[in-house]
């Protein structure tokens, strides 16, 4: 598709200016009206322009027609007082959603493959990367990825936006950098706690290991091996008890018999002396007999009692005495054992909580890997099914490259070739490249540049700054 016509009245700095389909070089001296022209072209494709003021000064309307040898004509008015105009019809048809039309007629680089030249190098890559035809939205990464990756900027061509996912200074290598360091210091912690729980620990054994029942136990034991103990002694000792309470009996009897003998002389020896109490010290004697019978009585009563809580001791003793007396070693080891053990509990179940997170780290830096491996790959799916506008075009980690060389590697001789290359091999066939500034080409890449849009069959408009104070149009 080339153009057949072109018709500029009052765009810029432009009165008035027709050209024809035929390839030229547009030169003159600054500010005669050479950038004009192609600026024109450029607003007729994309309605839109760096400059300031697009209808000439003066003026209240400006207007750009193009036609093609395919039948395709592009009027669009420009104005001041009432609302633009424009007309994109095809072969007498309005074309449908027009400025979408006209996005897919040309590449960016055949507007200004000259300025191309001259951007820095991540102006020229991104450039290119945008010719990459793979249609995709925000719904095509949140399915490859599960989400929408945060940090990464979307305005961008999709293999440039991968590249930023898998980058080092992304935020999933960086957020598996923090998982693994919080691994690394988990994993720490859990050889440190280790190394002070015994080998083949027992959580659930000791964690349900009721010691205060095992305690009450121990002491009830002991509380019985001591009432064994005590009734076996008190047994020994049953006898010399019994011999000391009969005894103590016939102490008093004796006692109470040898008083009351005593006295008992004492008073015949006084019937002697005293005739006139004989009868006194009679009745007396028969008040001591019943006296000696009270405290016999006495003696015997507090016998008995003493013998009856005598033998009700032995009875208790008997419940005892006849008992073996239980082994608490292996009660005592357990319990030992069982404290010591139990003091592990909390460490080993931070431990194993430690374990959990651990591993949780980990499957988390494995998705992180995964996503970041997908970044990686999913380039290469792409390629595989995308438009690539040249032969040789292939992308490493978001760089484009070029018979795998960067593009910054190239001169601007071969740059200015592969933007020739890029136009011709667009699927549409818009068969015109704009070159302007080409002053700031040496003579010779100038020549050859000339030389192969026309082996190529491209239509070119070219503007060049010389001394001339006129507007010079020159056929090619």
């Amino acid at each position: 598709m080339k153009t057949s016509k072109i018709i500029i009245r009052n765009l810029f700095g432009i009165k008035e200016q027709t050209l024809d389909g035929k390839s030229i070089e547009i030169t003159g001296a600054k500010g005669v009206g050479k950038t004009s022209i192609i600026d024109a072209i450029r607003y007729a494709l994309t309605n839109n322009s760096d400059r300031d003021y697009i209808v000439k000064n003066g003026e209240s309307e400006g207007e750009i027609l193009i036609e093609t040898d395919t039948g395709l004509s592009i009027n669009r008015k420009k104005r001041t007082t009432q609302a633009d105009y424009k007309s994109i019809k095809e072969n007498g048809k309005d074309v449908p959603k027009p400025e979408s039309f006209l996005q897919e007629i040309f590449t960016p680089l055949s507007l200004n493959p000259v300025e191309f030249t001259q951007m820095n190098r991540q102006e020229q890559n991104r450039i290119i990367l945008d010719l990459i035809d793979f249609k995709w939205d925000m719904n095509w990464i949140k399915e490859k990825f599960g989400e929408i990756p945060q940090g990464v900027n979307y305005d961008q061509n999709i293999l440039k936006v991968l590249a930023d996912i898998q980058a080092e200074n992304g935020i999933y290598f960086q957020s598996r950098q923090d998982l693994n360091r919080d691994a690394r210091n988990k994993q720490a912690f859990i050889y440190d706690i280790a190394k002070d729980i015994p080998k083949e620990y027992d959580f659930d054994k000791w964690d349900k290991y009721d010691l205060g029942e095992k305690y009450r136990q121990l002491e009830k034991t002991k509380d019985e091996n001591n009432k064994i103990q005590r009734a076996k002694l008190f047994k020994d000792s049953y006898d010399n008890k019994l011999r000391g309470l009969q005894a103590d009996r016939d102490i008093a009897i004796g006692a109470s018999e040898k008083a009351i003998q005593g006295e008992k002389e004492n008073l015949l020896a006084s019937i002697e002396r005293m005739k006139a109490e004989i009868i006194a010290a009679e009745n007396k004697i028969k008040g001591l007999a019943s006296t000696l019978e009270d405290k016999t009585r006495l003696a015997k009563s507090e016998y008995e009692t003493k013998l009856a809580k005598l033998n009700a001791d032995v009875g208790i003793a008997d419940e005892y005495a006849n008992k073996e007396i239980k082994d608490t070693t292996e009660l005592d080891s357990e319990i030992v054992t069982a404290e010591a053990m139990r003091k592990h509990l909390n460490e080993y179940k931070r431990m194993v909580d430690m374990q959990k997170e651990l591993e949780q780290l980990k499957a988390d830096s494995e998705a992180l890997t995964a996503k970041i491996e997908l970044a990686r790959t999913l380039p290469g799916e792409i390629l595989k099914t995308a438009t690539i506008p040249i032969e040789g075009l292939t992308v490493k980690d978001g760089i484009p490259l070029i018979n795998d060389l960067p593009v910054s590697n190239l001169s601007d001789g071969e740059k200015l070739d592969l933007c020739v290359d890029i136009t011709i091999n667009k699927p549409s066939g818009w068969s015109i490249i704009l070159l302007d500034g080409t002053e700031k080409l040496d003579e010779t890449s100038r020549a050859n540049l000339y030389k192969k849009c026309k082996e190529k069959g491209l239509q070119f408009i070219a503007s060049r700054t010389t001394n001339e104070n006129e507007l010079v149009i020159t056929q090619l």
